[in-house]
């Protein structure tokens, strides 16, 4: 009974402190209001985006290796870029070889792209993203088809022009009937529909574009059309589910790569071998970065809001030095004098940490693109976490100062 008494005590005069010097108080809370704002905010944000790319970074599959000419990440201090633009892009003579001679690997398959592809039928246009893949693409990500089928392994090993829409190129191309059998047209050339995407709706990084506004075509139909030459493309690599197999499997592509090139010991690969992984861990440390110095910059409004929640507790224990007496002198021991000043500095720091998180909650409302913004309940914890300790530092001294008057001096006092 004794600590629901204190807490409400303490509840009803930093309600006092509110409501009778009502604009001090406000200006002193501001401060852990912008400082819980900026930190949580950061925090929200940060966590809303990388929520969002390693979610597309795993759409593309687990245990994945891409064969590329680029590394995706280059390292610090001087970059050598002109070591890898010499490279060659891997052929699709190399993607044959290594379906045919890897061993740990469940699947081997070919990729390339094409951006900005106008699709015709009729009156009806829109602009794609046009994928060429081979077989065993869909054995690596899912190609989740609601209507028609998927590629049969003759359509892509002879490179005809069939092809499956993604939701929003099916219903602006055919927007009234059913796609499958229909034929659009793609750079001069007629395209057969033979499937249909699941819609995924937007996503702000998926790996590749946007999965609803995608055309797939055979991969060899793909550099037909778009390129000449030697086909090439990324040579994407599904590895069995655990990290052994898959070192197993960047050992032996290695191995066949550097076979495959004829390239000598003392030469250096001529390929990177890229992992989702390795990506979504290099990012894990740039979004930590971000999240530190966001801490640090809100940890400084935080800072000058403390100051000013000293500054109102120092103020209420001259003003209630006589209460302080007098409850003293009825038997108040020093705990409840220092607990019950701790505690109103406390709910002082929350209700300026309340009206942060409640910016914060309001921000994840704004329309930023395809953007979620979600303020977790871990975030919302840490923010009042932080600031109930800047309640507890900033009322930490006058509590104390507050506990150790004498009863006799301070009923005496006016």
């Amino acid at each position: 009974m004794k600590v629901f008494l204190l807490i409400f005590e303490s509840f009803r005069f930093a309600m006092n402190a509110l409501r009778e010097n009502l604009l001090r108080t406000v200006l002193s809370l501001l401060g852990v209001t912008v400082g819980i704002f900026s930190i949580i905010g950061v925090y929200t944000m940060v966590d809303s985006l990388e929520s969002n790319i390693k979610g597309s970074l795993s759409s593309i599959g687990t245990n994945v290796i891409y064969v590329q000419k680029w590394p995706w990440f280059f390292g610090g201090g001087d970059y050598p870029w002109w070591k890898y633009f010499r490279r060659p892009e891997p052929k699709y003579d190399e993607f044959k070889y290594l379906k045919d001679n890897l061993e740990n690997a469940q699947a081997v398959a070919m990729m390339d792209f094409a951006g900005g592809v106008s699709c015709k039928k009729g009156n009806n246009s829109i602009e794609a993203l046009c994928q060429g893949i081979t077989y065993d693409f869909t054995e690596i990500t899912e190609v989740p088809i609601v209507n028609g089928r998927y590629f049969a392994p003759q359509e892509v090993e002879s490179g005809r022009n069939v092809g499956i829409l993604g939701a929003d190129i099916a219903d602006a191309l055919f927007p009234d009937s059913d796609p499958i059998g229909q034929t659009f047209k793609m750079k001069g050339q007629n395209i057969t529909v033979i499937g249909v995407q699941e819609r995924k709706g937007k996503q702000i990084a998926d790996f590749g574009g946007e999965p609803d506004q995608k055309v797939f075509i055979p991969f060899l139909s793909h550099k037909r059309i778009f390129s000449s030459g030697e086909p090439y493309g990324d040579i994407v690599l599904k590895g069995f589910d655990n990290d052994e197999g898959l070192f197993e499997l960047e050992g032996e592509t290695t191995g066949l790569m550097r076979t495959k090139r004829g390239l000598r010991p003392s030469q250096e690969d001529s390929f990177a071998l890229n992992r989702p992984e390795a990506a979504a861990a290099a990012l894990g440390q740039l979004f930590g970065t971000i999240r530190t110095s966001g801490f640090f910059i809100g940890l400084f409004s935080l800072l000058i809001g403390g100051f000013g929640i000293a500054n109102i507790m120092f103020v209420s224990v001259k003003e209630r030095t006589n209460i302080i007496g007098i409850q003293k002198s009825l038997g108040a021991k020093n705990f409840f004098i220092l607990f019950q000043f701790l505690f109103e500095s406390v709910f002082l720091c929350l209700i300026g940490g309340f009206f942060g998180i409640l910016l914060v909650y309001l921000l994840s409302f704004l329309p930023l693109g395809t953007l979620d913004i979600v303020l977790s309940s871990g975030n919302i914890v840490f923010g009042i976490i932080i600031a109930s300790l800047i309640g507890v530092i900033s009322g930490i001294i006058p509590a104390w100062q507050a506990a150790r008057l004498d009863p006799v001096i301070a009923i005496r006092s006016k």
